[in-house]
């Protein structure tokens, strides 16, 4: 599965500010940014970016996701941390 197409499913499902996917054979690694899981639990968080993926991971297309979320202030942070 192309990171691209990840990334636009979950921006188009989601409403997402940002995300950004990146593949390592078939492991894939998630970070999406959106006001969406402010006030969500770190679960609800991951099932909301496991939803719009269901399909492709049931087919076995998508496999081994690592997921990151993060509201657009805790990405502004979180980038100004890595730097």
């Amino acid at each position: 599965m192309d990171c691209k197409q990840i990334e636009q499913i979950l921006i188009d499902a989601l409403g997402l500010e940002e995300a950004h996917a990146s593949a390592d054979g078939s492991h894939y690694k998630v970070v999406a940014v959106g006001e969406c899981f402010d006030g969500m639990s770190r679960v609800k968080q991951q099932q909301a970016i496991y939803g719009p993926l269901n399909e492709y991971i049931a087919s076995g297309e998508l496999h081994a996701l690592t997921i990151k979320t993060f509201t657009p202030t805790q990405w502004k942070r979180e980038k100004i941390f890595n730097m």
